[in-house]
């Protein structure tokens, strides 16, 4: 019963289970944790930012000596790609984890807070890239004060820190076009392949998990080559290289992710096991702008 007795305001508290001795109101329904949840989370923003501070910044390629010659992405057998998908592959393990593990909701936060890192990482290096680089700032490419090395940038009387300053912006600066196409890329590719996922899961019954990574991935990477390649470089490369590059990191993406899928197995058996769940997406709001993570109850392993 509710307190009234005079003199008193009702309890706001009375609706809920309380320890009485520790004053701790909560709901007579407590939410599921989970011990990995976090640890998931921290290591999928980090290889995010890695993958954009450090991979993004370089295009490499691979000879395949049995491509037909002639054939379209590598008419020469030379796939061009961006540096970065050798490791960002790992984050598509991770986020079929989360999604496989701890649902289409909880995968939802852990987009947001890739977002919002990335915004974060876009300002900082706008920020730190615009500051005035002081003249006596040495680095690599200016001979650390030393000899200069052998570049355009030789000539003595350019100060080290107009040389380090270039080379800086280089690696961390980022056009506009670019910054926007990796956010809303990976916005939109991360919630397809999140929601293909907890999809295929609930018409496989949670069956034959390959079929979800690599059905997962080949949409939703789909989506992020599709938004990143044409918003970031039309018009500045040709027609064909954006397409060119496109197609063959997409296609790289979901070759990578069929190779990993071993791996997937293990890491998706041992956190079911730990955690102590199954969960399937039967009731969830696939709104990606949706606050509430309320799901249909775990199923207990």
């Amino acid at each position: 019963m509710e307190n009234t007795s005079p003199g008193k305001l009702p309890d706001p508290a009375a609706a809920f289970d309380r320890n009485p001795h520790d004053g701790i109101v909560a709901t007579s329904h407590a939410p599921v944790t989970f011990r990995y949840y976090d640890l998931v989370m921290a290591a999928f923003v980090a290889i995010l930012l890695l993958s954009n501070i450090i991979g993004a910044a370089k295009l490499t390629f691979v000879s395949v000596p049995f491509w037909p010659a002639g054939w379209w992405p590598a008419p020469d057998g030379t796939f061009i790609y961006g540096a970065g998908i050798l490791f960002f592959p790992l984050g598509y393990v991770i986020g079929d984890v989360l999604t496989e593990i701890y649902g289409f909701a909880k995968a939802r936060r852990v987009i947001w807070v890739g977002t919002a890192a990335m915004m974060f990482l876009a300002f900082m290096s706008y920020v730190v890239v615009s500051l005035p680089a002081f003249d006596g700032w040495e680095c690599s490419a200016s001979g650390f004060g030393g000899t200069r090395p052998v570049t355009s940038n030789a000539d003595a009387s350019i100060p080290g820190g107009a040389i380090c300053q270039e080379t800086y912006a280089s690696v961390f600066g980022s056009t506009w076009r670019i910054v926007v196409a990796s956010i809303t890329a990976f916005w939109a590719g991360e919630f397809v392949n999140s929601f293909v996922m907890a999809k295929m899961k609930v018409w496989t019954k949670g069956r034959a998990l390959w079929s979800r990574t690599i059905g997962s991935t080949f949409v939703g990477q789909g989506v992020d080559s599709l938004i990143f390649y044409p918003i970031a470089f039309f018009g500045i490369w040709t027609t064909d290289a954006v397409l060119t590059v496109m197609v063959t990191n997409w296609a790289l993406k979901v070759v990578w992710e069929a190779v990993l899928t071993p791996v997937t197995y293990v890491v998706v058996a041992k956190l079911k096991k730990a955690e102590g769940v199954d969960l399937f997406d039967l009731d969830t709001d696939f709104s990606p702008f949706a606050t509430s993570e309320k799901q249909a109850p775990p199923k207990p392993l």
